[in-house]
């Protein structure tokens, strides 16, 4: 399952973001990759240990949690915090998957470890950078229905199964800046999630219609939690 969420961060928001990371501490994204990744890794993330990272990946964290869709879609256990990568002109991230295992950063002021292993079941990527600013960069994701190129407008997020083979297509003008994080989800199967997030949509939009007493949206609200107690793994 894809998830698109359009206007995530308001234009005013995406401005501060981009006014900020112009002047951040960028270094070698290769510094975080795996062995693989790190063979077909090339573009700049920022420093996460920078004041700069820790104030912006709170305020996206602000934000995701906020979001009635993120939620539905992705159901939270841990997100891992996030980063920030720059791709400039001929930059790219070849195809790869994403790590299953990642260690947890000890805090939101720190790159070191926590001891705490996140499984990552969600992949996301929040588009900070203006799509026709930039040629190229488009996020290839291979998934059931084949492969998928996404190029969203700035401050929207995409979320995808971690599991997927994906790249990002090399940057043949301008620059594209995003951020990308990883979210253990209480539910592991993306089929169930699939499955909970359309029954969740449709007895919101049934609540809006009959209510929140009629007596088949609190039937379905039923099902829902009970499927998610005989899902989720806290």
């Amino acid at each position: 399952m894809l998830t698109i969420i359009d206007a995530l961060l308001s234009p005013a928001e995406v401005s501060q973001f981009n006014q900020a990371l112009a002047d951040g501490p960028w270094q070698e994204g290769k510094i975080s990759a795996g062995s693989q990744a790190a063979q077909v890794k090339n573009n700049q993330q920022l420093d996460d240990a920078s004041p700069i990272a820790h104030t912006l990946r709170g305020a996206l964290l602000h934000k995701l949690a906020a979001h009635p869709v993120f939620m539905s879609s992705a159901l939270p256990n841990h997100i891992y915090p996030p980063k920030f990568n720059r791709y400039q002109q001929g930059a790219h991230y070849g195809l790869h998957v994403d790590s299953a295992i990642m260690p947890m950063p000890l805090d939101s002021h720190s790159a070191h470890s926590s001891g705490h292993m996140l499984r990552t079941d969600v992949s996301a990527t929040v588009f900070l950078s203006d799509p026709n600013s930039y040629d190229g960069g488009e996020l290839s994701i291979e998934t059931q229905f084949g492969l998928q190129h996404i190029k969203l407008d700035a401050g929207s997020v995409i979320l995808y199964p971690a599991s997927s083979l994906h790249q990002v297509n090399p940057v043949t003008k301008g620059c594209r800046v995003a951020s990308f994080f990883w979210i253990e989800s209480l539910v592991r199967s993306h089929e169930q999630r699939a499955t909970l997030f359309d029954l969740d949509q449709s007895i919101q939009a049934l609540t809006l219609t009959l209510g929140n007493n009629n007596p088949e949206v609190k039937r379905l609200s039923g099902v829902y939690h009970n499927l998610m107690r005989c899902w989720a793994r806290h």
